[in-house]
């Protein structure tokens, strides 16, 4: 009976080391899901924020160069309508310089330019067709010059000029009028 009851002993030793290595076995797999599930989980949150990150990032990039183009067509817009409006003042101006009017322009800048010259005798270039004009002021008219209208005066020695040209005007006066234009195209 000794053998029966040592190989029962053995026997009994053998399931509970058995039961004993299942039990463990399942700890370590039910912990090893857990830690794959976990890991799974975490690297789908880390992908899903990176996605998300990456897609507002392109999102906002996508935005921000739709607004630099949409800038960048108003603003040729507003060139376009500037370049179109100085040149409908040039032409304004060429339809002016055949008015009557026109004589008294001439008139004005004569006497403002021997003001700013700061002499009654002075030199005036300007178009042929206003020649006339300087004859009844007795000013000695000097050569002619390619212009819409207005004058160009000088001092008798030649030191000193002033540039009352149309064109001259507009390119010094050009920003005011173009801020003034913006003003009028934004209201």
């Amino acid at each position: 009976m000794s053998l029966d009851t040592f190989i029962q002993e053995i026997e009994e030793r053998k399931t509970r080391k058995i039961n004993l290595l299942d039990t463990t076995l399942t700890e370590k797999k039910m912990r090893i899901q857990h830690t794959i599930e976990s890991t799974i989980k975490e690297m789908t949150q880390n992908y899903s924020d990176e996605a998300k990150a990456k897609s507002q990032k392109e999102g906002a990039r996508i935005i921000e160069a739709s607004r630099l183009k949409a800038k960048k067509i108003l603003f040729d817009a507003i060139n376009a309508s500037m370049d179109s409006t100085l040149n409908t003042i040039r032409e304004d101006l060429k339809i002016y310089s055949q008015k009557p009017d026109y004589k008294n322009t001439i008139k004005k800048m004569v006497k403002y330019a021997k003001m700013k010259l700061n002499s009654q005798d002075i030199i005036i270039h300007c178009r042929n067709d206003d020649n006339i004009i300087l004859n009844g002021l007795n000013i000695n008219p000097g050569s002619p010059i390619q212009t819409i209208g207005g004058i160009l005066a000088e001092n008798t020695n030649g030191t000193m000029e002033i540039d009352l040209t149309f064109e001259e005007l507009l390119r010094t006066h050009e920003d005011e009028i173009q801020n003034f234009l913006l003003e009028k195209l934004i209201k």
